[in-house]
């Protein structure tokens, strides 16, 4: 039954829910939007909001659908799974399954806890990482996310790698002092910041290619560097591979570049779309997690059967290496379809058009992209029926679902854009 239009439906949200949204980019008002879209329903790669309009999508819920909107082997994992029971509370062979599938794909990975989301798995391995080392900081980068971890919402101080201090209301100044900010790709600024702290310094935690100030792949050395820094200091490396787990390739970044964490983050492709996360390590590191060891991480919705069975259905399609040639094709064919209208970065199966012509490195030069121009740009495509991120510091997320005919019919509407 149809609750009302996309104005009706927001006008409700936001006396019931702060700000109308649960999570705040989908308020899109970084594009100028003054209301939500609110969907209904997705097929492939196609979105239709509760107006009946239908969008070519290509955020892919933030890069989980690398098969596309209701894929249908992966709804009738769910379907079956769901028939059995959705939730039990305790060990399941799904469970199992899973962390199997994980543990053959990604190179530092011999043990998994799953979870239920990427600020948790974050949350759960910086906190791991501080007990095996017995140390408290975290050397983390500018423009990177981890979640909404209060430690981990920390912006840079003065100075070239500084202290952190909070970026949010509600995260107390003490929470973050631990927190080391460096601009990310600064091969100097890390070792600088190693230096200072490297004594009491827990792990180094970085976004193998970094995801959320749009797409800023490493500079040739900049991985190999942190692995290094962190085998003088004893520090742990830890790559957040929320964005980049299986989407890059089967292994991951770490695989794609050759450089292996100690830990590893996962989210997004390992649950199938549905709210599953983990990190993982070699076993010696995974065996401090309770009940084997002392650290304490617990979760009722842990490796539910209905996440488990969608990440399966997922996860074993990705064996076949013809997966990422086909994602790495259709990639190539709408980075080369975009060149002329900006800075095009991409990395696998994931785009960002900045709005500038100089490389993007790091957050500052990323910020320095031209927003408004980008607005105008989503509106015009969002007109066409072509559905971007809602932001110049994300992602665009390919899927098998995406044909060649898409990916021209989005190069031509942006062409019209910038023709105008």
């Amino acid at each position: 039954m149809a609750l009302g239009t996309r104005s009706d439906l927001f006008r409700r949200a936001s006396r019931l829910i702060p700000g109308g949204v649960n999570s705040p980019v989908r308020a899109m008002r970084a594009v100028g939007l003054d209301e939500p879209i609110f969907f209904r329903r997705g097929e492939g790669a196609y979105l239709e909001d509760v107006d009946g309009r239908r969008y070519l999508d290509w955020v892919m819920s933030w890069g989980p659908l690398i098969f596309g909107h209701a894929d249908p082997e992966t709804v009738a994992a769910v379907q079956e799974a769901a028939q059995r029971g959705t939730s039990f509370g305790a060990p399941t062979e799904g469970e199992v399954e899973l962390a199997a599938e994980i543990a053959d794909a990604v190179p530092s990975i011999e043990q998994v806890r799953l979870v239920s989301s990427g600020t948790e798995a974050s949350m759960s391995a910086v906190r791991l990482a501080r007990a095996v080392t017995s140390r408290d900081r975290i050397l983390r980068f500018a423009g990177c996310y981890h979640g909404h971890v209060d430690a981990l919402l920390a912006d840079a101080g003065s100075g070239i790698a500084t202290l952190g201090i909070p970026s949010s209301p509600g995260v107390p100044t003490g929470v973050t002092a631990d927190t080391v900010v460096a601009p990310y790709n600064d091969v100097v600024a890390a070792a600088s910041a190693v230096e200072r702290y490297g004594e009491g310094l827990a792990c180094i935690l970085v976004e193998p290619v970094a995801g959320n100030m749009g797409v800023v792949p490493p500079e040739p050395g900049f991985l190999e560097a942190l692995r290094a820094l962190c085998d003088a200091s004893g520090a742990l490396l830890v790559f957040d591979e929320v964005i980049t787990g299986f989407r890059v390739g089967r292994g991951g970044a770490q695989e794609r570049f050759g450089v292996t964490p100690d830990l590893t983050i996962l989210g997004k492709i390992v649950g199938g779309g549905l709210p599953l996360a983990a990190f993982g390590g070699p076993a010696e590191l995974m065996g401090r997690l309770a009940p084997s060891g002392d650290v304490y991480q617990a979760g009722t919705l842990s490796g539910n059967p209905l996440a488990t069975a969608a990440g399966l259905a997922v996860l074993r399609r990705l064996r076949d290496e013809a997966v990422y040639d086909e994602l790495e094709r259709r990639g190539a064919r709408l980075e080369e379809g975009l060149r002329a209208f900006g800075r095009v970065q991409r990395v696998g199966a994931m785009l960002t058009l900045f709005m500038r012509s100089d490389p993007v490195r790091n957050y500052d030069e990323a910020a320095a992209s031209d927003t408004d121009r980008y607005g105008a740009l989503f509106r015009h495509l969002l007109e066409r029926g072509i559905y971007v991120a809602p932001s110049q510091f994300e992602a665009l997320f390919l899927s098998l679902a995406h044909s060649d005919e898409d990916v021209d019919r989005t190069v031509e509407a942006v062409a019209d854009f910038c023709d105008r």
